[in-house]
């Protein structure tokens, strides 16, 4: 029987041969445990610290009262198991900071630890008598009246028993009858026990563990905020462009045509060939300036799209590329982002690695999605999970924006990697 649940369990032909039943009776016989501790512990904690509370040394203890909902949680979303497969997950938050303090303000401050506070006093005073009550109504009463033949035979000496203290028999065919009602009593039982598990389950369930569809805007919520992040990333890295671009390349630029006018100006000898020398590193800082600057985010993306930014790459690109690429007009900033990179990384993996003689990029806009291809003539053997390949941080970024990067590169070659963005069209101009 491959129920989710009890509840799904329960009308099916096969449910009192399956594990249902048991699991039904253990979890409401741990929860008559689990719930007497809790009891215990809640009042011991509460009428201790409310005693000592006038010299300040039980406010700790009514703390530990009010957060007492937490560990009780915790045992109930594992008790939960028994009657149900679906994963109860904590939702509690993480605090932003380490330390018993800041964890003790965030649970304060969630409104989850209270639900879990109410849940536990209705445990502790409600729920678990009911649990006892059940498991003896529904295990015990029936199992003695099944046990009614085996009584007569020994505490009534084969002469009479008493079923429940309420009648008794006198001959071995009435207490195989008394027992035959038993059986019947125990299989309705073992329905009713499954119910009982059931409707506490769902308590739990609405109460302090929801269903994976309220995890799910949790998931939702943190794909949001990774999206969130990336466009804050993006927004650090053309700042750091604009940055480098208008101060120290500038700045490099001005100390090239300053030793560059040195140098004219300097007779020769020792000292012309110091400023020659410096004026020469000076070049090759400025080059590597602006291609650092290149890599962080081009100007040339930012100013005029995705088209002309890969159509650049392409012309620096150490293997001959062809470039066939169709957009009408500009796309978000983090989508050409994205794409820009994943073509400049799969082009830089073809010059180091591939051995190919050519390449080609091409792509455009169709359906509501950006879609990239990247193919080259080479080796092959190519993956993106690890290899130093560098791709697993861009398929990551491209998953943030929804997006998928697939590979496809057998031993010998040829090698394609695809990239689908689901975008729209902005009012940017190119």
């Amino acid at each position: 029987m491959n129920s989710r649940n009890v509840w799904e369990a329960l009308p099916r032909p096969g449910f009192l041969l399956s594990s249902w039943p048991w699991r039904s009776l253990a979890y409401l016989l741990t929860g008559v445990v689990a719930g007497a501790f809790a009891l215990l512990a809640i009042v011991l904690f509460a009428v201790t610290g409310g005693a000592l509370a006038v010299v300040l040394v039980g406010l700790p203890l009514l703390a530990l009262t009010a957060l007492s909902g937490i560990p009780v949680a915790a045992v109930e979303r594992r008790r939960l198991r028994l009657v149900d497969r679906d994963p109860a997950f904590d939702l509690h938050r993480t605090p932003a900071e380490r330390g018993l303090k800041s964890w003790m303000t965030a649970r304060f401050r969630e409104q989850l630890t209270w639900h879990e506070l109410g849940y536990a006093l209705l445990f502790a005073v409600v729920l678990w008598p009911i649990d006892a009550l059940v498991v003896v109504a529904g295990l015990l009463l029936p199992l003695s009246v099944v046990a009614t033949p085996l009584i007569m035979a020994t505490v009534g000496d084969g002469l009479e028993a008493k079923v429940l203290k309420q009648w008794t028999v006198t001959s071995w065919p009435e207490a195989f009858g008394a027992a035959l009602i038993g059986v019947v009593m125990l299989a309705l039982s073992c329905y009713a026990v499954g119910v009982v598990a059931g409707a506490r389950a769902e308590l739990v369930r609405l109460v302090i563990a929801p269903r994976t569809d309220v995890v799910g805007d949790r998931v939702t919520e943190l794909v949001r905020s990774r999206v969130r992040l990336v466009d804050a990333f993006e927004a650090e890295r053309r700042r750091i462009e604009r940055d480098l671009h208008d101060g120290a390349q500038q700045r490099i630029v001005a100390l090239t045509m300053t030793l560059g006018l040195a140098r004219l100006d300097a007779p020769p000898g020792p000292l012309a060939d110091q400023l020659a020398k410096a004026h020469e590193q000076a070049g090759k800082a400025l080059v590597e300036l602006r291609e650092l600057i290149h890599g962080i985010h081009p100007k040339v993306l930012a100013d005029y799209g995705l088209e002309a930014a890969v159509a650049d790459a392409a012309d620096r690109s150490a293997v001959p590329v062809e470039v066939g690429l169709e957009l009408s007009g500009r796309l978000p900033e983090p989508v050409e982002a994205a794409a820009y990179f994943v073509v400049c990384e799969a082009l830089a993996n073809v010059a180091r690695h591939s051995g190919a003689q050519r390449a080609e990029v091409t792509g455009g806009h169709s359906g509501g999605r950006l879609f990239l291809e990247i193919r080259d003539d080479g080796r092959g053997g190519a993956r993106t999970d690890g290899g130093g390949t560098g791709l697993t941080g861009l398929a990551d970024r491209v998953s943030v924006l929804d997006g998928r990067l697939s590979l496809s590169s057998p031993p010998g070659g040829p090698t394609l990697l695809r990239v689908e963005i689901p975008c729209v069209w902005t009012d940017r101009s190119g």
